[in-house]
Parts: C-alpha cells; structure tokens; sequence
C-alpha cells in the first residue's frame, strides 16, 4: 500500500470509528497512525481496537503506528447547585477549596497546588478560555476574582493558567497507570500532555525505557520557554494547538506553530500539527476553505504528519476526513511551490557521517532522478537523518525491526518494509532493489541510491552510499 505522498496522517480512533470495516476504510484512504486517545474510553476499548489494527496490519502489508496519548493532568472546577451558573463581567467570584456547590459568587476548585501558585494578577481562563478571570486576592486555599470575560459556567469545566508554571508532574496517577497499559499493548509512541519543563520529558523517558518513542505535545506555554531542551529530549513533537490557543492569544499561535515545526525538522525529530485541521467534518461532509488553507499550510512547511482529532474519533464523517486530508496533502505537494519552501527552509547538515552520507543521498537521488532512496537502519536514526533532508525521492525504510518500522510510519516520506538486515553488499543491493520493486516504487531500468552501515548490523554506523540499477530480474533474485 503505497502512499503517493510525502506528509503522513495521524488518524484518533474512537465511538465512530471502532469497527473492523471502519479501521479498514481508514487505512484504506490514507491513515498511517492510529491515536489512542487515553482521555476517553476504557482499556478494554483500546485493546480491541489495537487488536483491529494489528490484523489489518497484517492483511495489507504495510507498518502502521499505534501513538497512545496520555491524558495528563485535568484541572476542573467542581459541580454548582443548580448545574449551571451565569457569571458577569465586573463582579467578583471566588475559588476555594470547598466541596459544596456552588453558585454565582463561588464554586470550588479542588486543586490545592493551582492556589499555591497564584499570586494577584494572575489569569485563569475556564471552559476552553471563554471564562476569563482576574486573580485579585490569593491564599493557601482561595482566589478571590474578578470575572473579566464573563457568560454561562456549568459544573467539572476545564481550567487552565496563563503564564503560570503549576507545581504539577505530568505524568498523575492515571497516566502511569495508563502508560504501562499501553506499553504491554505494543503503542509505538507515546504522546505526554501537559509537559511544562524538561524534568517532564525526563521522567517520562526513564519510564518508558525505550520500549516506545516519546513525542511531546506542546500546549502549555511553560514549555515554549524551554523548547530547546524540550527538542532535545524528545523523539517527536506535536504542534497541540487547542491549548495552546486557550492559554496564549490566538494571534500567537500560527508563528509559534512555524517556529515548531522548523525547529523540530532541524533537530530531525519528526513534528505532528495538531487539533481543530478539518473541525467542520465532524459534522458536515466536507471542510471549510479555511481549513483546507490551515492543513495546506502545515504541509508546505514540511511537517511529518497532520492529526485528526474528533474528525475521526466522533465525527460523522470519519473515512471522509482522512480521505480529504490526503487529497489536500496531494494536492499541496504537486505544487511546484512546494518544493521551493520545502528548500527554503532547510537547515545545513550536521558534521558527522550519518548526515553527510544521507545529505550526499539526497543530491544524487536528484542529481540521476533515481526512483528512490533505499535506507538501511536497526534504530531507525539514520532513516530519520534521511527524511530531515526532505528529498526530492521518496525513502524506502529497510529495518529488521517491527516496532522501529512502526515508528518510523509517522516520519515524512518514508516507506518502511521489515526486513532481515543486509549480509554483505551483494546482499544490501539485492534487498533494496526487490523492495522498491515489490513496494510500487520503481521498475526495471531505474536507478536507487541506497545507504547502510558497515559493519552491516551495526547502530549509528552509517557510513556508505551506492548506487544500484534495477535489471530485468531484479524481483527475481535474492
């Protein structure tokens, strides 16, 4: 199952998209991960869809990644006496540790470290931001307010802290709980939410212990601070604009969506855009231009993958969705335009040998119009040092590891195909070229450059460069 394109497609699964047929369907129009979104849904749930997904997997030939996404910390305000209540803009309105309900003046926010942290001044912004209030008067139990974008507040809605570094971890009980889960189940990323400084990432690596990659969603505006080091500690990051966009000015968030996804493609750490891309469909068959402009957009600035969220979770329109992204997706990248941006915004290789050999790949892929690019990687590094090129060929991943293909699903322009590992250099061409055969990607007569490490076998060896012609008998030999 070849995918004519370069950018890939994170698809989220849930009560729209449980069954058999469906998966299927979305795999068939062009999901190459799956998201398991640990905020809804019980284990059980998740395992049988896993369990879908695997023999899909099996049936068409191609690895498909599994990301399991960890709820993270929720703050939430507690219940009101009559369900709901209407707060104004100029009046006060208190938060305290109380668990009765509430009413127009108070309710309860049972998170004693939220009023640790506060101080006067401080915003708080309650249902996705459309409650906004002023932090007048704050103790070790209380916040005294005053509301400043006022309107309709119902019990257990969200609350989140503008410009406020919470003493919160962000792996709670909850999601350790559901990380050794969806470690045992076999996801292929993890995604951490709530990440606020480096010591979050940290943590969650020590925990995972390289039994998944680590993406890293930034929503919290704690972590844009630090988004060097955060880059650094990741294996993949996820552009979270929903929260971003509640806890920063809406105006802020495309520039640091660009400055994301250029600092990750740099780093070679694959970068997923994420929420609201094709909203509308969650209810109407077919998006909004503007939509269509946002998922363009991230496209042409050479993000690995786009996300669908409650597109094709809970939409009516699951299969549609996916089926609209890889055409937008298409569509983008067979704009002569593309590649020029693509091009623009290329940071230089690194000085070591791996980037050297895949940047070299690169030019002469280009330079014979070669079919592909054949790479051959155990840890799946040197694949991703390929797609950090963003070449005019697209990359044929050869890993003898499962997981490591699986992973490698998300990252831009690869194709990956589990297989033994070379032998020798006879046997490094023979495999490559029977891939790009068996896989759709070229013919006899065409040309492959082809990378691998020597000794063969060896991680973070890459060291050689050939070019192969494909003859007549290729897919027969070896």
């Amino acid at each position: 199952m070849r995918r004519h394109r370069y950018a890939k497609i994170v698809a989220t699964l849930g009560p729209a998209s449980s069954s058999p047929e469906v998966i299927r369907r979305l795999v068939e129009a062009g999901a190459d991960v799956f998201r398991f979104n640990m905020s809804h849904g019980k284990h059980a749930e998740h395992k049988a869809r896993y369990k879908v997904v695997r023999a899909i997997e099996k049936e068409c030939g191609r690895p498909i990644g599994v990301m399991l996404d960890l709820q993270g910390p929720k703050l939430r305000i507690g219940k009101f006496m009559t369900g709901a209540t209407a707060l104004v803009a100029g009046e006060p309105f208190r938060l305290d540790l109380d668990d009765k309900p509430g009413n127009r003046r108070r309710v309860g926010l049972p998170h004693r470290e939220v009023f640790a942290a506060l101080g006067a001044g401080a915003e708080l912004l309650l249902d996705d931001g459309r409650i906004r209030l002023r932090v007048e008067k704050s103790g070790k139990d209380f916040a005294e307010t005053t509301v400043v974008a006022g309107g309709r507040l119902s019990d257990h809605k969200g609350v989140n802290l503008a410009d406020v570094v919470l003493p919160i971890a962000a792996l709670g009980e909850k999601d350790r709980r559901d990380l050794r889960f969806g470690l045992d189940l076999g996801a292929d990323w993890i995604a951490l939410s709530f990440v606020q400084r480096p010591a979050d990432v940290a943590e969650a690596r020590k925990l995972i212990a390289g039994r998944a990659a680590v993406m890293v969603k930034l929503e919290k505006p704690a972590a844009i601070g630090h988004l060097d080091e955060i880059i650094d500690l990741a294996d993949g990051l996820m552009v979270a604009r929903g929260d971003l966009g509640v806890e920063l000015p809406p105006e802020s968030v495309p520039g640091l969506q660009k400055e994301i996804v250029h600092l990750s493609r740099a780093a070679g750490k694959p970068v997923v855009v994420a929420t609201q891309m094709l909203e509308s469909m969650v209810g109407t068959p077919t998006p909004t231009r503007a939509e269509a402009s946002d998922v363009a957009t991230a496209v042409y600035d050479g993000a690995d993958a786009l996300m669908l969220s409650a597109e094709s979770a809970s939409g009516a329109y699951p299969v549609e969705a996916v089926s609209m992204m890889d055409r937008i997706i298409r569509q983008v990248e067979s704009d002569p335009r593309y590649r020029k941006f693509l091009d623009a915004s290329h940071a230089d290789p690194e000085a070591t040998s791996a980037d050297a050999i895949t940047a070299a790949a690169a030019q002469v892929a280009h330079t014979i119009g070669a079919a592909a690019i054949a790479s051959y990687s155990v840890s799946g590094s040197t694949t991703l040092r390929a797609a950090r090129e963003r070449p005019d060929a697209p990359i044929i991943g050869l890993t003898p590891i499962v997981g490591i293909a699986r992973r490698l699903a998300l990252v831009w322009g690869v194709h990956c195909v589990e297989t033994e590992d070379a032998k020798d250099f006879f046997d490094m061409t023979e495999k490559a070229c029977n891939a790009a055969l068996r896989e759709g990607f070229a013919a006899p007569g065409d040309r492959l450059v082809i990378t691998a490490g020597v000794p063969f076998g060896t991680p973070g060896s890459t060291n050689t460069l050939r070019v192969a012609w494909i003859g007549e008998s290729a897919e027969h030999r070896g």
